[in-house]
């Protein structure tokens, strides 16, 4: 008996396949990109204002510039990267922040690991740590935050 394959039931790198072939995932990826940019951009100049400007001990700056940067990233994300402007905003930023958590623990785990046994530089530890940590945003609020009703 031939069972007819429906996404749900696909293996998950046969959906991953299935999901490059859609122009639409990579115009998504293209402006979640941008709008990681822009966070990136909001993130560093927040970090290094705390960090360099104020003094603030550089764990705690990445904190506050994670939080500057979750809440720039949510709206635009909601708005224009995904068009989930017709979801539930508490529910999709309740996600939201669950995912940006997580990547934020990972981030700030990578940045303390480069800062401390790596030898870099704050800055650029913050750089390295945040890039590493987008991919799995990405996934994340795709697939979860603001995924599109069936």
């Amino acid at each position: 008996m031939h069972e007819e394959a429906t996404a749900v039931g696909l293996r998950p790198h046969i959906r991953l396949l299935h999901g490059m072939r859609r122009p639409a995932n990579w115009l998504q990826l293209v402006r979640f990109g941008l709008v990681g940019a822009v966070g990136f951009v909001v993130n560093l100049a927040v970090y290094t204002l705390f960090v360099h400007g104020l003094g603030v001990e550089y764990r705690v700056a990445s904190v506050a510039a994670w939080i500057v940067a979750v809440a720039n990233n949510f709206v635009w994300n909601r708005h224009w990267t995904f068009d989930a402007g017709e979801g539930v905003a508490h529910h999709q930023a309740m996600r939201f922040l669950l995912v940006s958590v997580v990547t934020e623990i990972i981030s700030l785990l990578l940045l303390t690991l480069l800062v401390e046994s790596g030898g870099f530089s704050k800055v650029p530890a913050q750089a390295l740590a945040v890039a590493a940590a987008t991919p799995l945003s990405f996934l994340g609020n795709k697939l979860w935050s603001f995924r599109a009703k069936a």
